[in-house]
């Protein structure tokens, strides 16, 4: 069965490219296009695609906004949303992630990391660029944490280990081939961590580690 997914970005020619990659995957279906943030909100609602690529910076509604209204918290199904820039580092990053996108892309990532940041969003991973995740230890390493606020059932050390890696960006495939265990062991781990710490997805756990420490940059 294919992922559907809708393409949200105000530049036709950045769009075009964006669908023209996805389109190239045939188990990838392109569901609609939109070229500002109110059309992305309408066509995501209507269509409830797998995966909702959006650019952050859009006229109407930004990309921040629009992941806001789909994944936020108090939103009863949130959805599947990818956020992509030209901006490495911003008030919008942080912003993005917080709002409940699954994962954060440059637009010069490459289609390689496109189709796997959609694949991971699909299966309930969440994908960071690289770089993009290394600034974001560097910013929360920068800055003294807060008074850690802790699950009320203590984390395992397996689960602390699993913690650092969810925070780098990895997927379970590659939780699951840098701790050697099974990808189904990895998958109950992750589960583990978000029911402990009252996370809905990937992105909520990697926060919490930043924001109470746990995360350091490389």
């Amino acid at each position: 069965m294919s992922i559907r997914v809708v393409v949200a970005d105000d530049q036709d020619l950045v769009r075009t490219g964006l669908v023209m990659i996805l389109g190239a995957h045939p188990d990838l279906e392109v569901v609609g296009e939109a070229a500002d943030g109110l059309a992305a909100l309408d066509l995501a609602t209507r269509l409830r695609p797998d995966v909702l690529l959006v650019d952050i910076r859009m006229p109407g509604l930004d990309g921040v906004e629009v992941t806001r209204r789909l994944a936020g918290p108090g939103v009863t199904s949130p959805m599947a949303v990818v956020v992509i820039t030209t901006f490495d580092l911003d008030e919008y990053v942080l912003g993005a992630l917080r709002a409940g996108a699954r994962g954060f892309l440059l637009k010069d990532a490459g289609p390689e990391l496109l189709v796997q940041a959609v694949h991971a969003a699909a299966a309930g991973d969440a994908l960071i660029a690289p770089n993009v995740t290394r600034r974001l230890l560097a910013t929360f390493a920068d800055r003294a944490p807060g008074l850690p606020v802790q699950p009320t059932d203590p984390l395992t050390g397996r689960e602390e280990e699993v913690l650092a890696l969810v925070a780098r960006g990895r997927t379970n495939a590659e939780i699951a081939a840098e701790l050697f265990v099974g990808l189904s062991t990895a998958k109950s781990h992750v589960a583990s961590l978000m029911t402990k710490l009252g996370a809905r997805n990937r992105v909520e756990v990697a926060m919490w580690a930043y924001d109470t420490g746990r995360a350091r940059a490389e």
